[in-house]
């Protein structure tokens, strides 16, 4: 069995330049519906890779696939060096460990405080360790993600919108994981919210060496934390690069989504704030 000791090693002993993700020939369909075809993708060790894409494209399903919560109808996806849908137990319990996940809506249980939320894969992977310690890692999480020590014994609908997503970050963090998956972590939240949880994610990131697969339709965001974008496209990744880069692609949906109002707008943002550093 992979405990945490072996993803450690694992991620240590793999080529520095390998990719921590390797997404080849990805086809997801849906009936007749054909999401994604001969998708490839690299996410690199280390970096907060941004991923956009029209309605439709298929951001979630990617992530799905590559967390092993959908079974794609072609391709491969090795994470860490791992098949993501490998049939050895072994195999899917190192991807479970190795990820954690920002789902959109929190997917928090509405059912349990936050600090039980957080304890939840504590206890599926680590059921022999004592409630205290438990409680203490919980705490820990919680206060990692930008939550006050008393928001642990809060039940989600004394949240706020903002203070949900930080306790489903929690949970997310609560294995310790090097990847972290996050599907629109800022969506909802109001621009003052959305810049802070920003700041939190690079901070994480920097802090904890995390590798960060960010879907996101908010271009603050994307200028403000991603070191590349991968853009999703006529079924498939059209390019992956850093933004400024991306800008520069020639293709009639990458115009229209960074050189609209709002990019332009969220370009000046990121130039004024460099000014004033």
């Amino acid at each position: 069995m992979h405990d945490a000791a072996t993803i450690e090693e694992a991620c240590e002993t793999a080529p520095a330049d390998a990719p921590v993700i390797r997404v080849r020939g990805l086809r997801n369909q849906f009936g007749t519906q054909v999401v994604h075809e001969g998708l490839d993708l690299d996410v690199r060790r280390g970096e907060i890779l941004g991923v956009v894409g029209g309605s439709g494209s298929g951001k979630s399903v990617l992530m799905r696939s590559i967390i092993g919560l959908r079974r794609p109808d072609a391709g491969n996806i090795e994470v860490l060096g791992v098949d993501a849908h490998s049939d050895d137990p072994e195999d899917r319990l190192h991807v479970e460990r190795s990820t954690g996940v920002l789902f959109q809506d929190g997917a928090l249980f509405s059912s349990l405080t936050v600090g039980e939320n957080v304890q939840v894969p504590l206890k599926e992977h680590y059921p022999g360790l004592p409630d205290t310690l438990r409680y203490e890692l919980a705490l820990l999480k919680v206060k990692l993600a930008g939550l006050p020590a008393d928001a642990i014994d809060k039940l989600p609908s004394q949240l706020s919108g903002g203070m949900r997503k930080r306790a489903g970050l929690a949970r997310a963090l609560a294995l310790d994981p090097p990847l972290l998956f996050l599907d629109e972590p800022t969506a909802g939240l109001d621009p003052i919210g959305a810049a802070a949880f920003d700041r939190l994610t690079r901070t994480l990131q920097q802090a904890l060496g995390l590798t960060v697969f960010l879907i996101t339709h908010d271009l603050d965001t994307l200028y403000a934390v991603c070191d590349r974008v991968a853009v999703l496209a006529e079924r498939k990744v059209v390019a992956v690069a850093p933004i400024e880069e991306i800008e520069r692609l020639d293709h009639p949906w990458v115009q229209d989504y960074f050189h609209g109002p709002r990019g332009r707008a969220a370009r000046e943002a990121v130039h004024r704030a460099g000014k004033e550093t």
